[in-house]
């Protein structure tokens, strides 16, 4: 389990708890807050998931790519909005440059 999953895991139960404390005192702020906490918990998970998933993915891959992949997803593990970024800024490029061939 990453860093991302546990951590993903904390931020969604503490925004349960914000939301649920929001609601009992009718802190609509509190309340808010506490639902941005789910949602980003979710998230980090999510990507923690994804990351574990390319982990076992790295292990199945030829001998020499190993190393670059292992450091790309050291990157990753360290730089997790930054690689969101990149990955969405290349399925933006990706997707542009599948309209114009057709």
């Amino acid at each position: 389990m990453t860093d991302q999953r546990i951590e993903g895991a904390a931020t969604e139960l503490e925004g349960k708890a914000q939301n649920g404390l929001g609601r009992l005192t009718g802190d609509s702020k509190l309340q808010l807050e506490g639902r941005m906490n789910e949602v980003k918990g979710k998230a980090l998970d999510a990507y923690g998931r994804v990351i574990d998933g390319l982990d076992g993915l790295v292990e199945k891959a030829p001998v020499q790519y190993q190393g670059k992949a292992r450091q790309g997803l050291d990157f990753a593990r360290r730089k997790p909005l930054l690689t969101t970024g990149i990955v969405a800024g290349l399925a933006v490029l990706l997707s542009g440059i599948g309209r114009r061939r057709h």
